[in-house]
């Protein structure tokens, strides 16, 4: 029955990433005038924290704990990979708004980094830290 919960975690945790991502690359071109707003570069930052912590509180397995950044990562470079019709939603650092995405794939990159290897070196509970004897 674990198993089953941890899995409905991990599931969960992917969709919610996937659709985070999704918004937020959604929100890259994001204008107050001529001025780029980079709302999504803090998403990316905050989101890619957040579902790291709380899909490890939430499942208490590593492995879903990490899934958020890997989900983030492939809808992220997907996004900037040209598809068949000629679409491109993040593109090169050529104007103000184009380095917003790049700044994207940065800070989204660099915050989930972050967060997975904060996960992987926690100790694991009962490793013999300390407790009965």
């Amino acid at each position: 029955m674990r198993r089953v919960v941890t899995l409905g975690w991990g599931v969960l945790a992917a969709v919610v990433a996937a659709w985070l991502a999704v918004v937020e690359v959604l929100w890259l071109p994001l204008r107050v005038g001529p001025v780029p707003v980079p709302v999504s570069v803090l998403a990316a930052a905050a989101g890619n924290v957040l579902l790291v912590a709380w899909a490890l509180r939430l499942s208490g397995s590593r492995v879903v704990a990490v899934l958020p950044v890997l989900v983030w990562v492939v809808v992220a470079v997907g996004a900037s990979v040209r598809r068949p019709e000629g679409d491109l939603l993040i593109t090169g650092a050529t104007t103000a708004s184009q380095w917003v995405g790049l700044g994207f794939l940065l800070v989204g990159v660099l915050f989930g980094s972050f967060s997975v290897g904060r996960v992987l070196s926690r100790p694991r509970a009962g490793s013999g830290t300390g407790g009965a004897r």
